[in-house]
C-alpha cells in the first residue's frame, strides 16, 4: 500500500509543474530502435493547438532536468510545448547522446532515429506543429543539434547548439540536405568544447572544428549574404558579441553569440539564453 502511495505521489508530481511554471510536466516512455526511451514534455496551460515544439537536450552526463534549462518559462510566455529526452549509458556509464565521439564507437543507440522518431510521435500525440519543430541542447546535446541539422532538416526547422561543437567525422562525411537555421552561444574560454577547437583530439571527445569554422559551415550551407554584428549587455558584465548572417536560403540565418571569457555553461551566468532561443526559432516559425 505504501508503495502504491509512492507512485501515485510521483505521478502527481510529474504532472506538476514548479510553483513558478503555469503548466503540466509529464513523464512518458517511447519504444524506439527496440529500446524503451523515457522524456519529460512540459505543455503550458491553455496552450492552443498546432503550436511548436522545442526539444532540449542535456549534456554529457546530464538528465533530463527541466531546471537546469528553465524553458519552461519561455514556454509559458510565448506558448509552446518543451519536450526533454533522456539519454542512454554509455560504455562509461554515463547519460549521453551518441555523436561518434571515440569512446563510443561500440555504443549502438541510434539518437538521430529516436529523436526524430520522438518529434513524430509528439506531434499526433498533443497535437503540436509538424512545420515548427526546433532543437536545442547544451554540449553533448548541442553536438547532436549539429549532427540533426545535418541529417534531419526535414525533421528539425532550426537548431541551437549551447557549447556544442561539431566534430571532424561529421564535417568530412555528411553534407547539408538543406539550409537549416542554426545559433550557437559559446564562450571563449570554453575549455571543454574549446572555441579554438581541437585537432589533435587532445581533450578526448575526437578531432573537432573550431566554433568559428563550425559555425561558417552552416553560413556557407544557408547560402547567407551579409553579416551584422551588434554587442549585447551582460548580466555578468562580460562583454557578449552576437553575429547575426542573414540572407540566406528560404530566410535562413545563422547566430552565433560569442562570450568573451564564457566558461562551458549553458550561458545563463551571462544572458537569458532560453529568452535568445526563442527569439531565434521565433523567426522560423510557419502559420
Amino acid at each position: 500500500m505504501k508503495r502504491l502511495l509512492l507512485s501515485i505521489v510521483t505521478v502527481l508530481c510529474l504532472m506538476t509543474a514548479s510553483a513558478a511554471d503555469k503548466g503540466r510536466l509529464i513523464e512518458e516512455t517511447l519504444l524506439s530502435g527496440g529500446i524503451e526511451r523515457s522524456y519529460k514534455i512540459y505543455i503550458p496551460d491553455d496552450m492552443a493547438s498546432h503550436r511548436s515544439l522545442v526539444v532540449v537536450l542535456h549534456g554529457y552526463g546530464g538528465s533530463a532536468d527541466p531546471a537546469r534549462f528553465d524553458m519552461n518559462r519561455a514556454a509559458d510566455r510565448y506558448g509552446f510545448a518543451v519536450c526533454y529526452p533522456q539519454g542512454e549509458r554509455d560504455g562509461r556509464g554515463k547519460r549521453c547522446w551518441n555523436v561518434g565521439y571515440p569512446f563510443q564507437d561500440d555504443m549502438t543507440v541510434d539518437d538521430v532515429a529516436f529523436l526524430c522518431d520522438l518529434a513524430g510521435h509528439l506531434h499526433q500525440r498533443y497535437d503540436l506543429s509538424p512545420e515548427n519543430t526546433f532543437c536545442t541542447g547544451l554540449s553533448n546535446g548541442g553536438e547532436m543539434c549539429y549532427l540533426l541539422a545535418y541529417t534531419c532538416g526535414d525533421v528539425f526547422r532550426a537548431v541551437a547548439p549551447i557549447a556544442g561543437l561539431t566534430l571532424e567525422s561529421m564535417y568530412r562525411t555528411l553534407s547539408a540536405t538543406r539550409a537549416v537555421p542554426l545559433m550557437e552561444v559559446h564562450g571563449t574560454d570554453d575549455r571543454t568544447s574549446l572555441w579554438e577547437g581541437d585537432p589533435d583530439n587532445s581533450g578526448g571527445w575526437g578531432a573537432y572544428l573550431s566554433v568559428p569554422v563550425a559555425v561558417g559551415y552552416w553560413v556557407a550551407a544557408d547560402r547567407c549574404t551579409h553579416s551584422l554584428r551588434d554587442t549585447l549587455p551582460s548580466r555578468s558584465g562580460r562583454v557578449i558579441v552576437r553575429e547575426r548572417y542573414v540572407g540566406g536560403t528560404d530566410g535562413a540565418e545563422v547566430w552565433l553569440y560569442r562570450i568573451e571569457g564564457g566558461k562551458h555553461s549553458w550561458g545563463e551566468a551571462d544572458m537569458d539564453t532560453p529568452e535568445a532561443i526563442w527569439e531565434f526559432f521565433s523567426k522560423f516559425v510557419t502559420e
